[in-house]
């Protein structure tokens, strides 16, 4: 498992396992994100599956489905939303954790500059350069 981290709160990671949940509780994690469809992963990967190992663990699971047609601005918002009502460390996982890293910087709009924002995911391992006119478009219509 490869974790990598976006800001001090938020942590990225490709598909995690039920065999990742005990190392995942022990970095300190409160709640862990699903942004992986499970039509893109076999039954033993799928939401259910890993949520009922985070719950049984007592950590917080959530769900939210994302594809390049379902990045929409509620979704953004539903991320940030999810990755800020906790006290703690969140992890979220998709594929490679770029889809979970590009919803993140999509919501950062209000409060960095695309340059922080890009610097931030680069940091983390996540080229996201294509992603400059949007943030700079939705930075602009944010301030």
């Amino acid at each position: 498992m490869e974790i990598r981290q976006i800001t001090p709160r938020y942590f990225v990671s490709p598909q995690i396992t039920v065999e990742d949940v005990p190392a995942i509780v022990a970095a300190g994690f409160v709640k862990v994100i699903c942004n992986r469809p499970n039509v893109e992963v076999p039954a033993a990967m799928q939401s259910e599956v890993i949520g009922q190992a985070v719950r049984d663990a007592g950590l917080e699971f959530e769900v939210l489905e994302l594809t390049h047609q379902t990045m929409t601005p509620e979704n953004v918002a539903r991320q940030r939303d999810l990755a800020e009502s906790c006290e703690g460390p969140v992890l979220a996982y998709c594929a490679s954790g770029t889809r979970c890293s590009v919803v993140w910087a999509l919501g950062q709009c209000d409060t960095m500059s695309p340059d922080e924002i890009l610097e931030a995911t680069a940091k983390a391992g996540y080229a996201l350069d294509g992603l400059r006119p949007a943030l700079v478009q939705m930075r602009s219509a944010n301030t």
